[in-house]
C-alpha cells in the first residue's frame, strides 16, 4: 500500500531534521539524502496525479461545460 502525500511529506520532514542535526556520518547522511529524493518524487507523482483529477472547465459556444480529465494508467 503507497502512503498518502501527508504522510511522505512528515516522512521527508523528518529526514530533513536528520540532516540538518549534522549528527549523521557521510554514508547516513547520502543515504538519508537518496531517501528524500525518492519521497519527493512521490510526493510529486500524487500531486501531477491529482492535478490530472481535477475537473477542468471548458468554454463549449458560450457555455461552461465540465469534464473531467483522464489519467492514463
Amino acid at each position: 500500500m503507497s502512503k498518502s502525500f501527508e504522510e511522505n511529506i512528515e516522512e521527508l520532514e523528518k529526514i530533513v531534521t536528520e540532516l540538518e542535526k549534522g549528527d549523521l556520518n557521510l554514508d547516513d547522511s547520502v543515504s538519508k539524502f537518496e531517501e528524500g529524493i525518492k519521497l519527493s518524487k512521490q510526493c510529486n507523482k500524487i500531486l501531477e496525479d491529482a492535478e490530472k483529477k481535477i475537473t477542468i472547465l471548458l468554454n463549449e459556444d458560450g457555455n461552461i461545460k465540465e469534464e473531467n480529465f483522464e489519467t492514463e494508467e
